[in-house]
């Protein structure tokens, strides 16, 4: 019965961020039922395990008696609940991604005792390893970004910041690692899913001057779109614009949670592999 409830815990929580995760990239948005329906499963699950078997792994809390496994229980939920909600309106993700690491400590506060990923690390408080997961896969975009930037050159053989050659090069550098190039038509698609990462200023002069954006504005995107559509007649936008894809963090949050079943912190596992002598 505890291996059933252990699986049936790991089971509905990929299931319900598998499917949370396609609304997501399908329409940038995931209905709250999922939520209404994930959440309250996942405690009644969690609830009855505690209760009859305790946590899952100890860890060093030496904590195996239900009492004490509901005040780990309560502990966890909480820690992970001030985590997501800080970082919600630190504006570093969205709220259905708030929501998805608060679900996840409901059902998976530490990992299943039936699980035995290859690392024999992670985080007692368990969504913190799935979430250090979910940054480090979401960072592998760089690397996406840099050869997208690179064929863009090699296609075009212009400059990449043509029009923009008074920018700082930090600037351009993180342009070039968390952006790139993309026609003024993109802009008129409501499907592209992209947030500018340029705007148009107006000088003292009169004259309009681009800017590099070093966060994406997302409460001015449509003014800020409106603004470079109307100055698309000018010559040193005709190669197009800087742009940052829109992420849906909850596809690295699902990639993250399997990934710390089958292999534990990659963010460890990493570190082991660099640090400690093979």
């Amino acid at each position: 019965m505890e291996q059933v409830l252990s699986f049936s815990r790991a089971f509905i929580s990929i299931a319900f961020l598998a499917y949370a995760s396609w609304s997501d990239f399908r329409t940038r948005e995931v209905s709250n039922t999922v939520w209404v329906l994930y959440a309250p499963t996942a405690f009644v699950l969690t609830l009855t395990q505690l209760l009859f078997f305790g946590l899952d792994r100890p860890f060093f809390f030496g904590l195996s008696q239900p009492l004490d496994s509901l005040a780990f229980y309560g502990l966890s939920f909480a820690i992970v609940l001030a985590f997501s909600v800080a970082l919600f309106y630190a504006g570093a993700f969205g709220g259905a991604d708030a929501k998805a690491l608060m679900c996840l400590a409901l059902s998976l506060p530490t990992l299943p005792k039936t699980i035995e990923p290859q690392s024999n690390f992670t985080s007692p408080f368990f969504p913190i390893t799935v979430f250090s997961n979910a940054v480090l896969l979401a960072a592998l975009t760089i690397v996406y970004a840099l050869v997208r930037n690179a064929f863009w050159k090699l296609r075009t053989g212009s400059k990449l910041f043509a029009g923009l050659e008074n920018e700082s090069a930090w600037r351009k550098i993180l342009a070039l690692m968390t952006g790139y190039k993309v026609e003024l038509r993109t802009l008129e698609k409501k499907n592209a899913h992209v947030y500018l990462l340029e705007d148009i200023a107006t000088k003292e002069t009169g004259e309009d001057e681009r800017r590099l954006l070093v966060f994406p504005k997302d409460e001015t995107q449509e003014t800020i779109v409106a603004r470079i559509l109307s100055a698309g007649r000018e010559e040193n936008l005709k190669n197009g614009v800087w742009v940052t894809p829109g992420l849906p963090l909850l596809i690295f949050i699902t990639a993250g949670l399997i990934i710390a079943l089958l292999f534990g912190d990659i963010v460890w596992l990493f570190l082991r592999f660099i640090l400690l002598p093979r």
